[in-house]
């Protein structure tokens, strides 16, 4: 899937871009000209994307990070405006997942919601601060499906995917005269690394193909490109909305 918005000059940032959706998205940002920051707490995986964007021609780096530590997350923020000067584009994509967990044990919660929601939360407030020296940028929030439908296997995930679908909203009013557009995306079945465990499974793959009406999973570029989208001019009036990208699974 090949984009390009002409970003040239203008520099991005993707947490969790050490595989899957990440990865795509910060393949897709450096694709259409702008310099990348990749982020990851698996510094092997950041690092390979890394590497692909430059034997590509692109430009990039990489910074670990544990979103669900501020200090990281401001160390982060701080090192993209030292390295290239400015942030104009921000996907806050890290997240786990735990399919297998019982959500309801404190430690497991707790987990759950410090990285996939109060990681966000870190992000975006930083981000918003660097962008409002500028007057202008774009933030994109990976939530999910489960941040708009019920799930009754995973309570701290549905949790913190409606979390960050509120978050998203608020940062997209708060923001809103200060040039800063906040919006989300929401995956539906998507095969990363993520869904890979499960996708081995032949009969468990057929049964992750028939959840969606157009049978089968997405891929992380069709992500990369809503998350392009919402970032580039042609989105300029679009803050606050979670674009769902699922195959019709909600519908």
């Amino acid at each position: 899937m090949r984009m390009n918005y002409g970003f040239e000059g203008r520099v991005a940032l993707v947490t969790g871009a050490g595989g899957g959706i990440g990865r795509a998205t910060a393949i897709a940002f450096a694709a259409s000209g702008a310099s990348v920051v990749v982020s990851d707490i698996a510094e092997e995986g950041g690092r390979e994307t890394v590497e692909l964007i430059v034997k590509a021609g692109g430009r990039a780096l990489f910074q670990r990070c544990n979103v669900a530590d501020p200090e990281d997350v401001k160390a982060l923020i701080n090192h993209t405006i030292t390295e290239f000067g400015a942030l104009d584009f921000a996907h806050n994509n890290a997240g786990i997942n735990s399919p297998t967990a019982n959500e309801y044990e404190d430690d497991v919660w707790a987990r759950s919601l410090s990285i996939n929601l109060s990681g966000i939360m870190y992000c975006m407030r930083e981000e918003a601060e660097a962008m409002l020296k500028r007057g202008k940028g774009a933030i994109v929030n990976t939530a999910s499906i489960n941040g708009l439908v019920g799930n009754g296997a995973q309570p701290a995930y549905v949790a913190a995917k409606h979390g960050v679908v509120g978050l998203t909203r608020h940062g997209a009013l708060r923001w809103a005269k200060n040039g800063i557009r906040v919006n989300a995306v929401c995956p539906g079945v998507i095969e990363t690394p993520m869904t890979a465990p499960l996708t081995s499974n032949p009969e468990m793959r057929k049964v992750l193909d028939g959840m969606t009406p157009m049978g089968r999973m997405g891929q992380p570029e069709e992500i990369a490109a809503a998350v392009l989208w919402l970032c580039s001019d042609q989105a300029s009036f679009v803050t606050g909305h979670p674009l769902v990208v699922d195959g019709g699974a909600t519908a």
